[in-house]
């Protein structure tokens, strides 16, 4: 049997339970087949035998796990953007100069912070790191990683009632 219709006869065997176990994960039917059929066209390049169902399984599941993450900063991006990013038109060069200047004071203000606690609040909110990637990162808790980020996030509070209060 060539690896192609190995895997051809694998996917059709196991399409139904690998959609269902997606369809768990991502809450979606339409994702659930998008990522299952994304699982074995990965494996398309590969030599996949019966055998080796827990590797396509895995696949799948990463994948799922992948959609749900993008699904999620798509979510969050989307409940941040205000109206006015939302609408079309360049931005008035002395807003985009006041912006420039809000954010160049607020990242001086950080430094500010301690160490930790402005790495904690730059990985989460510049890089888009979860609290337990950022944990096994700095190798502390997630308690410790919430901790700091209520720490920053209380002083950026503060921050900016002390600049609208100018």
């Amino acid at each position: 049997m060539t690896t192609t219709s190995a895997l051809t006869d694998l996917y059709a065997l196991e399409f139904g339970r690998l959609r269902r176990l997606a369809r768990r994960i991502t809450g979606c039917r339409e994702t659930a087949e998008d990522v299952v059929q994304d699982a074995f066209f990965k494996l398309s390049g590969r030599s996949i035998e019966e055998r080796d169902i827990g590797l396509v399984v895995r696949t799948a599941q990463n994948l799922a796990r992948d959609a749900m993450r993008a699904e999620r900063v798509r979510a969050l991006y989307a409940s941040r953007t205000t109206p006015e990013q939302m609408t079309a038109g360049p931005v008035p060069p002395d807003e985009a100069a006041a912006g420039r200047q809000e954010l160049g004071a607020l990242l001086e203000a950080l430094h500010t912070l301690p160490e930790r606690t402005r790495r904690v609040f730059l990985l989460n909110k510049v890089d888009g790191r979860t609290y337990p990637e950022i944990a096994e990162l700095l190798g502390v808790s997630v308690s410790t990683i919430e901790k700091e980020m209520i720490s920053a996030l209380q002083f950026c509070r503060d921050w900016r009632g002390r600049r609208e209060n100018l």
